[in-house]
This record gives C-alpha cells, sequence and structure tokens, in this order.
C-alpha cells in the first residue's frame, strides 16, 4: 500500500521547494511506498483563490498534514503509522 503526499504548491517558492526536499527525504527513509503530487495551485483559479499565498500546503492521504514548512521527523512519524 502507497501513502499519497500532495503538495499544493506554486512556481518559484522557495518554501514549496524546500518542502519537496523534505519529503524527498524523509520518503527515502521510511518503509512504505510514498507517492508525491505536486499541484500548483497557479494553474487553477479555484485553487488559487483556496490558496493564495498559503503555500506549500502539504495533505498526506487526503488529510491535512503541514503549512509552509515540513517537519521531517513529524513526517516520518505520521508516514510510519499502520494505514486505515
Amino acid at each position: 500500500m502507497s501513502v499519497r503526499v500532495t503538495v499544493y504548491s506554486r512556481a518559484d517558492c522557495h518554501l514549496c521547494e524546500d518542502a519537496i526536499e523534505t519529503i524527498e527525504s524523509v520518503r527515502e527513509r521510511v518503509r512504505v511506498d510514498v507517492a508525491i503530487e505536486e499541484v500548483d495551485v497557479d494553474d487553477d483559479p479555484e485553487l488559487r483563490a483556496a490558496y493564495g499565498e498559503r503555500v506549500p500546503y502539504v495533505f498526506v492521504d487526503g488529510d491535512p498534514a503541514f503549512k509552509f514548512r515540513v517537519d521531517a521527523d513529524e513526517l516520518e512519524e505520521r508516514l510510519s503509522r499502520p494505514r486505515r
């Protein structure tokens, strides 16, 4: 079973780049398949209106997990939890 991590981001966003790097780093340490999906909020007017400048916004299996910064230890703990 795979865990889906969705990152709402935008181009030229250093916090977004940092979040993706952290997620990729944690993915290498956990014993679960992690699928990362990056969604550019500027490609969709509804997403742009919903998130505005509040990116990156990270969801783990559809649940809100992080905004602006991803805590590597917390993400590792979340990804290591048994799946429902």
